[in-house]
């Protein structure tokens, strides 16, 4: 009897909501966006952009220091006096991630308790400090320590940006913002890449490419003084009169009322999401929604794309090929890619991006990093930003980061070592397995998302008992 009212409400809220969309559609993140029926226009799209794009300063450095090593990894080794030992250069690379899951594992509670704005400035202060110790370290264990608190910033950082793009975006442009943050990883990534370039003549150039690092984080910090803070986590706070003004430079004072009407709507749970416990993201209702982004994240990374990132250099030498040239093309492959994905994102929909982007990377090595970029890379951030209840979003966000960190901890620790046990042929194959794997779970477990406000994804994604 309990499952026929619950699924009657769910066909009465599903409803309404088609209907409610005629109009305009303001879920419980804040996300507005008018339809052109209506006798309401969008909101503007160009107030938002420049929030956003400091925000995206995050991801950036995320991939700025993912590659920072690739180049420079072999003159570092011999300054720092661990020449030849390929547990040691893993764990210059490693590191980093071990600091990124402990990162990631306090991000939902800090981006709830301070807010998004500070969360940003705080996971810029340990990537200037422990850039920092790298560039001017003496020893290997001077560099682990500062990779160790760069990582931790690389963790807080981008759930943190997931969060606050797709809350401060307007909804018909969601799936577009919400790929910028992949756009700016590629750039920071192809940035460290270009950088490191010197460091095949000059042997001190490695502390040069730690320091240049210390410029986005430092701007990100001042910047992020002046961008808006999330309405929906200043609605939640209580603090009404911050959250009109800060809808009123995002989205326009025409828009305004509508939307905090629309925030009251959802407000009946406004305490609960600091009461959420851990045990309830793993047990529960919310199981599935968690499960399914903590094992994208996790084939994302078991697909072996950080072991091309990390350590292509190596791979192109020990194959005869140019590193430079080798790298520069790795780069510009992964950023036109997520260009095109940002194009097409909310053209084919996020599944069917998934889906050819695991299969791509499964058939061919010559296209590996293209086929990731089209979907493996900007996809499942997004998806999950978009999955995720509202009341759990920030938390849920942080355990599912911390399974994309754990793998790629290992990942970054083991490859070389299995690469001169197995060989190529062996662990790429592995690597493509995997891939096919993603692609099973995709069609089996991922919802389409495409098209739908975030509420109607919600009620589609509670469980009926």
């Amino acid at each position: 009897m309990r499952g026929r009212h619950v699924e009657t409400f769910l066909v009465q809220k599903r409803s309404s909501s088609k209907e409610h969309l005629n109009g305009y559609d303001y879920n419980r993140e804040g996300l507005i966006g008018y339809s052109h029926s209506g006798h309401t226009s969008n909101p503007s799209w160009k107030c938002p952009l420049p929030h956003i794009l400091v925000a995206t300063i995050s991801s950036f450095l995320f991939g700025y220091h993912l590659g920072v090593v690739n180049d420079t990894l072999e003159s570092i080794s011999v300054k720092l006096g661990f020449s030849g030992s390929t547990l040691a250069e893993g764990l210059v690379v490693s590191t980093c991630l071990a600091g990124a899951l402990l990162g990631s594992l306090f991000s939902g509670w800090i981006s709830d308790g301070i807010g998004r704005r500070r969360a940003f400035q705080l996971c810029a202060l340990p990537m200037i400090i422990g850039a920092s110790m790298s560039a001017t370290t003496s020893s290997l264990e001077g560099m682990l320590l500062g990779r160790f608190f760069v990582g931790t910033g690389m963790g807080l950082g981008p759930p943190v940006a997931a969060l606050y793009v797709s809350e401060v975006s307007p909804a018909y442009v969601r799936g577009t913002y919400g790929s910028f943050t992949q756009i700016a990883t590629c750039l920071g990534l192809m940035t460290a890449l270009l950088i490191g370039i010197p460091a095949k003549n000059d042997p001190s150039w490695w502390r040069v490419c730690f320091w240049v690092s210390t410029i986005p984080a430092t701007l990100l910090a001042i910047l992020m003084e002046f961008c808006t803070e999330s309405p929906y986590w200043l609605y939640k706070r209580g603090r009404i009169a911050q959250t009109e003004e800060e809808l009123e430079r995002l989205f326009g004072a025409p828009h305004v009322k509508s939307a905090m009407a629309e925030l009251s709507k959802t407000d009946n749970r406004a305490d609960e999401a600091d009461s959420v416990k851990f045990s309830e993201l793993l047990y529960g209702c919310h199981f599935k929604v968690v499960f399914i982004g903590s094992a994208l994240f996790a084939f994302q990374q078991l697909s072996g794309i950080n072991a091309v990132f990390f350590f292509s250099s190596t791979v192109f030498k020990s194959a005869g090929v140019p590193s430079d040239s080798g790298n520069i093309c790795i780069g510009v492959v992964n950023l036109s890619g997520s260009i095109v994905a940002m194009i097409l994102m909310d053209r084919l929909g996020r599944k069917l991006l998934l889906l050819g982007s695991f299969l791509g990377m499964a058939s061919s090595g010559y296209w590996f990093v293209l086929a990731f970029s089209l979907g493996a890379g900007p996809v499942p951030g997004l998806l999950l930003s978009e999955i995720l209840p509202s009341r759990i979003r920030a938390k849920a966000m942080a355990v599912c980061m911390s399974v994309h960190w754990v793998v790629n901890f290992f990942v970054g620790l083991l490859f070389l070592n299995l690469l001169d046990m197995l060989g190529p042929q062996i662990l790429y194959t592995i690597f493509a397995t995997f891939c096919l794997l993603a692609a099973v779970f995709v069609k089996k477990n991922v919802i389409e998302t495409k098209g739908k406000s975030l509420q109607e994804i919600e009620m589609a994604l509670i469980p009926v008992d």
